[in-house]
């Protein structure tokens, strides 16, 4: 399929070689505290049809180096270096210069395509619009090769949805249009900026797919900004890693996954949780946070996080060094110690020793139920009407599951955004009784529950950990208040209170002296932390952790699994841990719930039904996790599911997968009348493991 709206393909100015070469770039920006030096002396060259990686961690500069390559940045910002396209330079060209390559020779996915589309125009006359301003040609072979360009990225019926608005459209097809409006006319250099950051594991894969296939079809370079290493093995061809503004590591996919030079980034690497991980143990973390670019010290950087750092390391900022391979170069005076020793994470940075829960080693059906689900169905009036409202259907949100959580145990719930995940955990946390089924907790029936006094009582031993921690935490109120509230609302005596607090602090890894400080004066992973310290205020025996690390960065994310782990050793405690990433899912938890639709498909301890998974929807869940593993993730075969999750207030019948289920479609239509037909049960496929597919078959994806 071409893409050029006329017909041939455009002249491409830079047929081989590079396209875009970055030098010496620097990108500094004015404030009340000094000049902030966001980008420091980056240097790359990006060749034709090649992808190269940007990451890092938040504030090491990534996006700032995008916006300067398309001349986005205000006119405060002083940038200083070479950014040339095709030979020639882009700095210092007027807004109306490089308004003429923004979309025809430079184009840019963003992170988030709502804000990125406008949202009064339809899809088809945004594409549409991108295309007559660079291009001489009728508004209907426009329209015709928008069109083209959504059935191109795998948008469903593109005849109807060009008419859509961006609202209509879900997150994943908002990005698959976000992709189609960047390649409309061919460009040279593809910019994505954390394109798949805010999706689902299975949308996220059919993203960057349509990334790819869009980088067939265009021949276009594509700088990817990220801080999914997996993702990045599975994509890239060079990377560049990024702290405090500059480059401190660049080289080869292989070479920066196998063989790194650079504590940063050999401490990024062992900091992510690994879906093919055959041995469980604790995640390397980098202790502290990333520095101020407002007024950086002298010498490295990264040296006081480093284990390594020496005197020197204090005092002399150190250079690129080329390495064993000139073109893959390292930012540490000590890179050779490295390579002579050939150190890995667990050489240089000290893993935790999390010890042993005493209840693991009592038979699990020895050990106390806390939670347990009996047919939980949690359905909602569909209304109509403004004035006269009227029940025209029914939401399905959860639709009968059966759940059990051992004391000292945790259950991770796994799917996609919209199977009912949260609206089981609301289930639990209101102790109230669902539409149908039962809930029992601590062996209580919640429809025996008499009043908000013994519902308060009980919901001391229940507490829960939010996604978001700025928005969990008061900014109004300091530490303290946050942590001792709880405490009072349970009439605890003010001393005790001064001294849980303390405590509390101490034990999820915070200085009591910054008690008064406010949640915004804390970075991410310390503002999850001190929502911990204030879910554990009351001793309870459950947390509800409601994607507790996936705001966070890859290394912070590290220290919080840790965390988690420890406590729950240290305390007894148990975990409903509800999560999309089953790399980390795998990680910290006992068992694992695959929810589809409202119904669970897929239960039994973690171990077995990731490594021998029979429903299809989990095996598509599995392979869509990227693994940080270049020569793994080449050799991977990749499900990728067709179209979005049903809606559930009108879900298909008998199976609620078989819309979207691969092995569904390899049937007869004599072995379809089953899925058509019936709702499977759990059956029995392993030893703790049971499954909801009328043809389990195992399938290795990992």
């Amino acid at each position: 399929m071409s893409i050029d709206v006329t017909g041939d393909r455009k002249v491409r100015r830079t047929q081989s070689g590079t396209v875009l070469s970055v030098a010496d770039l620097h990108v500094t920006f004015p404030s009340e505290a000094g000049p902030v030096r966001a980008v420091r002396g980056l240097s790359f060259d990006l060749a034709a049809g090649e992808t190269m990686a940007i990451v890092g961690e938040s504030g090491s500069g990534k996006s700032v180096t995008s916006l300067a390559v398309m001349g986005l940045h205000p006119d405060t910002a002083k940038i200083t270096g070479s950014i040339k396209l095709h030979g020639e330079e882009l700095l210092g060209r007027g807004d109306a210069a490089m308004s003429n390559l923004r979309g025809n020779e430079l184009a840019m996915v963003f992170q988030d395509p709502l804000s990125a589309l406008t949202p009064v125009y339809t899809i088809g006359d945004q594409i549409t619009e991108t295309i007559q301003i660079h291009r001489d040609v009728s508004r209907s072979a426009a329209m015709k090769r928008a069109v083209e360009l959504l059935d191109l990225v795998g948008i469903p019926s593109p005849q109807l949805r060009v008419k859509s608005f961006p609202h209509e459209f879900s997150g994943g097809m908002r990005q698959r249009a976000m992709i189609a409006l960047a390649i409309a006319n061919d460009p040279d250099v593809i910019i994505a900026d954390e394109p798949t950051t805010a999706l689902d594991v299975t949308i996220q894969a059919q993203v960057l797919e349509v990334l790819k296939k869009a980088q067939r079809e265009t021949g276009a370079a594509v700088i990817l900004i990220t801080h999914d290493l997996g993702v990045v093995a599975g994509v890239a061809d060079r990377v560049t890693v990024m702290y405090a503004g500059r480059p401190v590591e660049q080289g080869a996919v292989d070479e920066i996954f196998y063989t790194p030079r650079m504590p940063y980034t050999i401490g990024l690497l062992g900091s992510v949780p690994r879906l093919d991980a055959d041995v469980k143990e604790p995640l390397a973390t980098l202790q502290g946070n990333p520095p101020s670019v407002v007024e950086l010290p002298a010498g490295c950087p990264f040296a006081p996080r480093c284990p390594m750092v020496q005197d020197n390391c204090r005092v002399i900022e150190p250079p690129l060094y080329p390495t064993e391979n000139p073109e893959h170069t390292a930012a540490c005076h000590y890179w050779a110690d490295i390579a002579a020793e050939n150190r890995s994470y667990r050489d240089i940075f000290p893993l935790p020793d999390i010890p042993t829960s005493q209840l693991e080693r009592i038979p699990r059906d020895q050990r106390r139920t806390v939670l347990q689900l009996e047919g939980m169905q949690r359905h909602y009036p569909l209304m109509k009407g403004a004035i006269f409202r009227r029940r025209v259907g029914t939401v399905y949100a959860v639709d009968g599951i059966d759940l059990e959580i051992k004391e000292g145990e945790t259950l991770g719930l796994v799917g996609e955004s919209g199977c009912g995940k949260s609206t089981t955990i609301l289930e639990v946390l209101q102790l109230k009784p669902p539409t149908a089924g039962n809930i029992v907790v601590f062996g209580k029936d919640v429809r025996g529950i008499n009043g908000g006094r013994e519902r308060k009582s009980l919901r001391r031993d229940i507490q829960v950990v939010f996604q978001d921690p700025m928005a969990s935490l008061d900014p109004r109120m300091p530490v303290f208040d946050i942590i001792a509230e709880p405490l009072g609302v349970h009439n605890v005596a003010k001393a005790e209170v001064e001294r849980r607090v303390v405590e509390l602090l101490e034990l999820v890894g915070l200085e009591p002296s910054h008690a008064s400080r406010f949640p915004q004066q804390f970075s991410g992973g310390q503002r999850q932390r001190i929502g911990i310290a204030r879910a554990l205020a009351l001793e309870p025996k459950l947390i509800v952790l409601d994607e507790p690390v996936s705001a966070l960065d890859v290394s912070i994310q590290a220290g919080v699994i840790n965390l988690l782990d420890e406590l729950k050793a240290k305390l007894g405690l148990s975990y409903l841990f509800v999560a999309h990433d089953l790399a980390v899912v795998q990680h910290i938890a006992d068992r694992v719930a695959v929810m589809y639709l409202g119904n669970i498909v897929e239960i039994g301890e973690v171990s077995e039904v990731f490594r021998h998974p029979t429903h299809p929807y989990t095996q598509a869940l599995l392979s869509a996790i990227p693994i940080p593993d270049p020569r793994k993730e080449r050799s991977r075969e990749r499900i990728l599911l067709k179209g979005d999750l049903p809606s559930p207030a009108n879900p298909p019948s008998g199976c609620k997968f078989r819309t979207r289920c691969q092995r569904f479609a390899t049937l007869t239509e004599g072995e379809r009348q089953p899925c058509l037909e019936t709702m499977p049960d759990l059956y029995v496929v392993g030893q703790d493991h049971n499954s909801a597919c009328h043809y389990n078959e195992e399938r290795q994806v990992v």
